[in-house]
Parts: structure tokens; C-alpha cells; sequence
């Protein structure tokens, strides 16, 4: 099922949807609506579907979407833990693309549904990111923050530049 069909709101029916300043996507989505959306494989293979996307919630940052693959008819399917930063949206077949064979996703470090792993422990996120190529979802987003402090005078902040060419910029000192 495409996230157009879980679309509650309404957000992806309108007609401008995608155009530059038209409704949220595809850049920003709903996250009830991608889940269950289906995954593919760039050899369009059918890798499974979106269980469950995890919050960091001390960030706010998304760790790892859920995907459920094998089994038969929901019986049976192992899940995995799959970086974020894996996973490409396909807005044309309205899919999801993780760029791992088949035979590769099902030797992949997976858990059942009845034993998940402390996804917060970072020797398990290494074990995950190594394995699909990934950062961890802190390291990829990691950006130095400008350090400085109110007594930080306004020309020394790591805001601003200092000019060279000896104009005056137009501020009260």
C-alpha cells in the first residue's frame, strides 16, 4: 500500500503535491504514512516493508525504520534494523530503495518480534551501520555548534566575518 492510500490528511492528494511550495513532500512526510510501505532492492526486487520507524527521542532524529522481510504472509518474517540513511524514497513507484541484494538482507543482523535489541546501545549501531555501509544517525548529523557566550563581543561570534575592506558596516558601536 503507497503512502498516498495511509494519506489521512489529505496531504499527498492535493494536486500541487511535490511542486516547489505545495504541501509537505517529498522533502518532509508523514511518518504514519510510510509505514508499511514497501522496500525494493535496485534490482527491483521485493525486500519487505516499513514495520516501525524509531525516534531518538533525547534529538529527535530518526535511528532506524523496521523492515520486515521473509516469511509468509506476516508469519515467520524476521525484522531488521535498517539505518535511516540507507533507505532512498522512491516518489515515482511511491517505494522505498535499499541498495542490498536479497541474499545479502537475509544473512543481515535481524531480531523477532519477540526479542528486540537495545537499539540505543552503540556497539549494536556500529554492528548495523558497518554492515549497510551507514554513519550512525548522531555521527551523520553531527555539526560543530558555534561556541561563544553573551559577554562574546558581537565581531568575535562565529556568526559573523570580519570585514576587510575597511567600509563601515552601518552598526552603532
Amino acid at each position: 500500500m503507497a503512502y498516498t492510500d495511509r494519506d489521512t490528511y489529505g496531504m499527498y492528494k492535493n494536486k500541487n503535491y511535490g511542486k516547489e511550495g505545495k504541501g509537505p513532500g517529498p522533502r518532509l512526510m508523514g511518518a504514519d504514512t510510510l509505514i508499511g510501505e514497501d522496500v525494493y532492492n535496485t534490482r527491483d526486487e521485493d525486500l519487505g516493508d516499513i514495520k516501525e520507524i524509531m525516534l531518538d527521542m533525547n534529538n529527535g532524529k530518526i535511528a532506524y525504520a523496521v523492515l520486515s522481510f521473509g516469511g509468509l504472509m506476516g508469519m515467520g518474517d524476521k525484522l531488521f534494523a535498517v539505518p535511516w540513511s540507507a533507505l532512498t524514497l522512491d516518489t515515482e513507484n511511491k517505494r522505498f530503495i535499499l541498495n542490498v541484494d536479497k541474499e545479502r538482507l537475509d544473512s543481515a543482523p535481524g531480531f523477532n518480534k519477540d526479542d528486540w535489541p537495545d537499539m540505543a546501545d552503540t556497539s549494536w549501531q556500529n554492528t548495523i551501520n558497518s554492515y549497510y555501509g551507514t554513519k550512525t544517525y548522531t555521527e551523520s548529523s553531527r555539526m560543530k555548534q558555534p561556541t561563544d557566550s553573551p559577554d562574546t563581543p558581537y565581531e568575535q561570534t562565529p556568526y559573523t566575518t570580519t570585514q576587510t575592506s575597511g567600509k563601515d558596516s552601518g552598526r552603532i558601536r
